[in-house]
C-alpha cells in the first residue's frame, strides 16, 4: 500500500479547506438560543452585503413579488417569513462553502448537490413530523452530511476523483477505507468538529451509513439524518421496506408524503442558489471499485512525505498556538496524534514543579487512573532516558528490562509497545506523550520518528508560550488584586471617619435624651454623616457622585466641625481645639462635603499626634499670589512633629507606623481631595509641632490655572 494512501489524514490537515461563514455560525447560535426572531434575523442579514443581496433577489422574484416597486430589506423579510429566511441563509452559506473547496469548480457537482439538497429537505420535514425543535439544524446537517466527499476530493484529487461520482452507499465507504484508510463519513465528522459546530451534528454525519439497529437509542438528529439519507438514496420505483420509518417512529404514509414533496422543494432551492440540475437524472453513476495497484518510486515517495511533514509541522504550530489554556492545548495534541499517527490511546505526563518526575494529567476523555500517575526521572527506565535525551523511544517486552511504571502503562493501554514522544524544545523537556500500540504498527512509526519528534517540539513550543502568557496574566491579576486592596483600604479609611463621628455623637445624643434636651441639631448631623458614608462608598464603587454645584463657606464648615469634635466624645479631654475664623465670608466653589472630608482627616491625624494632650489650632486668612486671591487654611498641632523620612513621602500612598490596617493613606486621599477643589497643600513640621497649609481659590479666581502641589521642608 503506498504512503500516499496511508497519510490521507495528514493531507486533510494541510489542504486549503474553506471555513464556515460567520453569518451561519451566528444564525446557529440564535436558533439554539431560541432568539432567531425577525428582529434578530434582520440585524444579522443587514451586516452581510452578500446575504442581503440574496434575500432581496429572492423576495423580488416572480415567486414572491407581484409587480410594482421592488421591496427593500425590511419588506423582504416580511414577505419571505422567518422560516424561509433561515433556509436561505443556511443554503447560501453552505453553497459558498462547498464552492470554496479545491477542485470543486472542475468537478460535476450536479448529482452531489441534488443528493445533499434532497437529504436536507427530507431531514427538515422529518424533524417537523417528529417534533424535533431545531428543524434548521436538521436541514443544515442534511446539506453537510456528505461534505467529507468534498474534503477527500480536495486532499486527494488523484486517488479520490474516481470515487466522487460513485453512488453514496456502504460499498463506497468500504472502498474508501481500503484505499484511503478513511471514509467520507469520518472525514466529514472531522471537518464539522474543526468548524466548531455542534457535536451531535458531527455524529449525525459520522453515522449516516451506520446500521439502523445500532442507532435505535441515538440522539434524534443522528436518527433523522440517517433516515433522510436512506430516503434520498431510495429508488422511487422500488417499494420502501415496511419498517423504514421505525427509527423515527414515522408511519409509511408520512414517509411517502415527505418523499413526494421533496422534489419540488429541491427544485426551488436549486433555483434560488443558481444551481443547474438539468440532466442530473441522466448521469450514469459508476460503481465504487478499488483501483489497480500503482508502482511508486520509493525515493519520490519519501521526498513527498518529507515535504508534507514540513507543511504539517507549520500547520500544527499554528493550530496549537490558537488554543486557550493548557487543558485545551493538551487535548488538541492528543486529537492530532490520533489523526496524524493513528495513536488512538495516549496519555500526557508533564514534569512536576520539582523537576524530579513526570506526572500524568487528566485531559479530555483520557483515563482518570492515569491522572497523577508518576514516573521518577532519576531511574534508568526507557521513559526517563527519553526525557533526558529528548528523543522518541519505543518500549516493549522485548527490552531486557522495563521499570514497574512502564509495565503498568503497557497493562493500562493493553498494548505490546509504548511510543514515547517527548514534549521538548531544544532548551528543555516539558513532559511526555505516551501511547500504546500493537507490534505490527512499530515499523511504520519508527519510519516516521523524525515527524513524531517534530510533533512533540511543536507541542512544547506552544506549551512554553502558554506558560509565558499565564505568567503575564498572573502578574496582571496580582496588579488588579493590589489595586482592589488599595481601593478597599482607602474606602475603609474614609468611611471610618464619619462612622467614628456617628458613634461618638450617638453618646452625645443619648446624654441629651436622658436629660430631655432638644436633639434636632444632633439628628441633623447624624443624617449628614450617614449621607457622607453613602457618598464615599458610591465613589469608591465607581458610581458617579452627585454633582454638587454652588458655594461653600469655609468658616461655616470649620466652625461646624470644631463644634462637632468638641461636643462628641471623639476629642480627648486633654486635647484642645481652637478655630480662628475671620468675620467676613470665605467662599469657594466646590462641595462642602469634600472640604469636610479634608478637615476631618487632618484634625483626626492631629488628635492622634497628641497622645499626651496638646492644642490644635485652625486659622483662615485671605492672601494673594500672582494676582490671584486664595484662602489659606492652617491646621496646626503642638505634637512632636514628623520624622524626615515620613515628611519626604507625606502625600504618597504608603503605610505609616501608626497602628491599624488602613493607616498611612489618609494624607494621600487628602492630597487628591485638595486637587479636586483646585487647591494647593503643603506641610511644615518641627519638634514643636506640625502645620498643614491649604490654599483654596476664592470664588473670583477659581477659573484660573493652579500651580502644582508644593511640599515645604521642615521648619
Amino acid at each position: 500500500m503506498s504512503q500516499n494512501n496511508q497519510d490521507i489524514r495528514n493531507r486533510l490537515l494541510v489542504a486549503r479547506l474553506p471555513s464556515m461563514p460567520q453569518i451561519l455560525l451566528k444564525l446557529i447560535e440564535l436558533c439554539q438560543a431560541d432568539e432567531a426572531g425577525m428582529a434578530e434575523l434582520a440585524k444579522l442579514i443587514a451586516n452581510d452585503a452578500g446575504m442581503t443581496t440574496k434575500v432581496l433577489t429572492v423576495a423580488n422574484s416572480a415567486a414572491y413579488h407581484r409587480g410594482g416597486r421592488k421591496v427593500g430589506l425590511v419588506q423582504a423579510l416580511s414577505v419571505l417569513g422567518a422560516d424561509m429566511i433561515k433556509t436561505l441563509v443556511i443554503s447560501e452559506c453552505v453553497f459558498q462553502t462547498f464552492n470554496g473547496f479545491p477542485h470543486s469548480g472542475s468537478t460535476d457537482l450536479r448529482r452531489f448537490w441534488k443528493h445533499s439538497l434532497t437529504t436536507a429537505v427530507m431531514a427538515r420535514e422529518i424533524a417537523k413530523k417528529t417534533g424535533y425543535p431545531q428543524a434548521e439544524e436538521a436541514y443544515l446537517a442534511g446539506l453537510l452530511h456528505d461534505v467529507g466527499r468534498l474534503a477527500l476530493l480536495a486532499a486527494a484529487p488523484n486517488e479520490y476523483g474516481v470515487y466522487f461520482l460513485a453512488q453514496d452507499n456502504e460499498n463506497l465507504c468500504a472502498v474508501e477505507l481500503r484505499t484511503l484508510q478513511i471514509s467520507h463519513a469520518d472525514a466529514g465528522a472531522w471537518l464539522i468538529e474543526r468548524w466548531n459546530l455542534d457535536s451531535f451534528m458531527a455524529d449525525s454525519i459520522l453515522y449516516h451509513h451506520e446500521s439502523t439497529t445500532r442507532l435505535e437509542a441515538a440522539h434524534p438528529l443522528i436518527r433523522i439524518i440517517h433516515l433522510a439519507h436512506v430516503l434520498s438514496c431510495h429508488e422511487p420505483e422500488l417499494p420502501l421496506s415496511a419498517n423504514a420509518g421505525a427509527l423515527c417512529a414515522l408511519e409509511m404514509d408520512d414517509l411517502l408524503t415527505i418523499a413526494q414533496g421533496a422534489a419540488a422543494q429541491v427544485k426551488k432551492a436549486a433555483e434560488y442558489l443558481g444551481i443547474d440540475l438539468s440532466g442530473v437524472d441522466d448521469l450514469v453513476t459508476p460503481p465504487a471499485r478499488s483501483p489497480a495497484a500503482q508502482v511508486v518510486d520509493p525515493v519520490q515517495e519519501r521526498l513527498a512525505e518529507e515535504v508534507r511533514n514540513m507543511a504539517l509541522s507549520a500547520e500544527l504550530g499554528q493550530s496549537f498556538a490558537r488554543q486557550k489554556g493548557d487543558a485545551q492545548l493538551l487535548d488538541v495534541v492528543r486529537q492530532n496524534a490520533r489523526i496524524l499517527f493513528n495513536l488512538d490511546d495516549s496519555a500526557i505526563l508533564l514534569i512536576n514543579g520539582s523537576g524530579q518526575a513526570i506526572v500524568g494529567v487528566s485531559v479530555g476523555e483520557q483515563r482518570q487512573r492515569l491522572a497523577e500517575f508518576s514516573i521518577a526521572l532519576s531511574g534508568n527506565g526507557g521513559i526517563a532516558e527519553s526525557v533526558r535525551q529528548k528523543r522518541v523511544a519505543f518500549l516493549g517486552h522485548d527490552r531486557s528490562m522495563l521499570t514497574l511504571p512502564e509495565e503498568q502503562l503497557l497493562r493500562i493501554f493493553d498494548a505490546e509497545y509504548l511510543v514515547c514522544v517527548p514534549i521538548a524544545t531544544g532548551a528543555r523537556c516539558l513532559g511526555m506523550m505516551v501511547c500504546g500500540v500493537a507490534a505490527w504498527r512499530l515499523a511504520d512509526l519508527k519510519r516516521r520518528e523524525s515527524f513524531l519528534q517534530s510533533f512533540g517540539a511543536q507541542a512544547a513550543t506552544a506549551l512554553e508560550a502558554m506558560g509565558g502568557d499565564r505568567a503575564e496574566m498572573d502578574r496582571r491579576i496580582a496588579s488588579l488584586k493590589e489595586a482592589y486592596s488599595e481601593s478597599s483600604r482607602r474606602m475603609v479609611h474614609e468611611v471610618n471617619n464619619p462612622l467614628a463621628i456617628i458613634k461618638n455623637y450617638i453618646g452625645v445624643l443619648d446624654g441629651k435624651l436622658t436629660r430631655q434636651e432638644p436633639v434636632a441639631d444632633e439628628l441633623l448631623i447624624l443624617n449628614e454623616e450617614l449621607d457622607r458614608v453613602g457618598n464615599i462608598m458610591n465613589e469608591f464603587a465607581g458610581v458617579a457622585p452627585k454633582i454638587q454645584h454652588g458655594v461653600t463657606e469655609i468658616n461655616r464648615v470649620v466652625n461646624d466641625l470644631v463644634r462637632l469634635f468638641r461636643e462628641s466624645k471623639f476629642l480627648p479631654p486633654s486635647v484642645q481645639i481652637i478655630a480662628r475664623m475671620p468675620d467676613q465670608a470665605s467662599e469657594i466653589d466646590g462641595s462642602a462635603d469634600v472640604l469636610k472630608q479634608i478637615l476631618v482627616n487632618l484634625i483626626k491625624n492631629a488628635v492622634e499626634a497628641l497622645p499626651k494632650g496638646g492644642q490644635i489650632e485652625i486659622n483662615n486668612g485671605r492672601i494673594h499670589l500672582d494676582g490671584r486671591a486664595y484662602f489659606e487654611l492652617c491646621i496646626k498641632d503642638t505634637g512632636p512633629g514628623l520624622p524626615a523620612e515620613v515628611l519626604a513621602k507625606l502625600f504618597s500612598p504608603v503605610r505609616s507606623s501608626k497602628v491599624g490596617a488602613n493607616r498611612g493613606i489618609g494624607l494621600n486621599i487628602v492630597h487628591g481631595l485638595v486637587k479636586r477643589l483646585n487647591g494647593l497643600i503643603s506641610c511644615r513640621s518641627a519638634n514643636t509641632g506640625t502645620v498643614f497649609e491649604i490654599l483654596l481659590p476664592a470664588r473670583s479666581a477659581v477659573a484660573q490655572s493652579v500651580a502644582p502641589v508644593l511640599i515645604k521642608d521642615a521648619a
